[in-house]
């Protein structure tokens, strides 16, 4: 654990009371559950954000702008040049304090923070999200975006390196190198019962499993020592880093999210998460409970 907390959220109370001082994204993608396995179908949030956002805000395209360029994989995160120059491109200058918000369970705003986090931009997460954003009576606009020129091209960001590829997790999963990996999916994913939208069920051996929806309370984050209650159980005495993956890299962030507000570091990402990993049959699967994990059974 680390004493260096930064807080990470930001409630609608505080926000609505000074708006004009943040920079607002909604980074919203409609994605519906899967109706069989491999059924995988993200879209745009744009026409969400169009019907209902909070006034001021913009729409950052996870699928668009804000993902890498001729990626094989859905929501591959940008270079850090390409971020940067996708911030640039709507407006948005170096010095603004960024918040983000989607309009489901805070997963997609988690993803583009730690996106940000990733380049040194110390951007905050609206808790709740739009919908706790209208449950207290707090005004909406609709409608397409009034144009907004660019701003000037930013500096070359840093690359913080929180995120992992493929090879580290495989060298993780097989006890070649250092690091805990933890899984973000529900449990009934993680134990391969449940419909996936990946090639294969279950998960990555010796893999632990923190649940995201499992950190939420009727969409708010739950409050910080319920969170380091639920992390403790899973990760005490647990070896660094602390690599996170779900199905596409997007639950992990929330997770990241919730571990970093209640003091957690040496946290990363595995950015192709199951989508990746499923789709190469000689990567292994697990779809046993994780006490009978322990062969790296397929």
């Amino acid at each position: 654990m680390s004493d260096d907390r930064r807080d990470v959220l930001i409630r609608a109370e505080d926000l609505a009371r000074n708006p004009g001082t943040y920079t607002i994204l909604d980074a919203t993608v409609s994605f519906p559950k899967p109706r069989f396995d491999g059924d995988y179908r993200p879209e745009s949030g744009l026409a969400d954000w169009e019907r209902a956002h909070i006034p001021g805000s913009l729409h950052a395209n996870l699928l668009g702008d804000f993902s890498a360029v001729d990626a094989n994989l859905h929501f591959t995160r940008p270079a850090p040049a390409r971020l940067a120059h996708a911030l640039a491109n709507l407006g948005i200058a170096p010095d603004a304090e960024i918040v983000v918000y989607d309009q489901g369970t805070n997963t997609w705003s988690a993803r583009l923070w730690w996106m940000l986090r990733n380049i040194g931009i110390a951007a905050r997460v609206l808790d709740g999200g739009l919908a706790r954003w209208t449950a207290l009576g707090l005004p909406v606009e609709t409608g397409a975006a009034e144009p907004r020129p660019a701003t000037e091209r930013w500096a070359q960001p840093t690359d913080h390196g929180l995120w992992r590829d493929r090879d580290a997790v495989l060298s993780i999963s097989a006890g070649d190198a250092p690091g805990t990996l933890v899984c973000a999916l529900d449990p009934e994913q993680f134990a391969g019962t449940a419909t996936t939208r990946y090639s294969r069920r279950g998960h990555i051996p010796r893999s632990l499993n923190l649940p995201a929806k499992g950190l939420l309370d009727d969409g708010l984050l739950r409050p910080d020592e319920e969170v380091s209650a639920e992390a403790e159980a899973v990760l005490a005495d647990s070896e660094r880093p602390v690599v996170l993956y779900c199905g596409g890299g997007v639950s992990a962030c929330l997770v990241a999210l919730a571990l970093v507000r209640v003091g957690f570091d040496d946290l990363a990402v595995y950015d192709g998460s199951l989508e990746e990993w499923t789709a190469d049959p000689a990567l292994p699967m697990v779809t046993a409970a994780p006490s009978e994990d322990r062969e790296g059974d397929t």
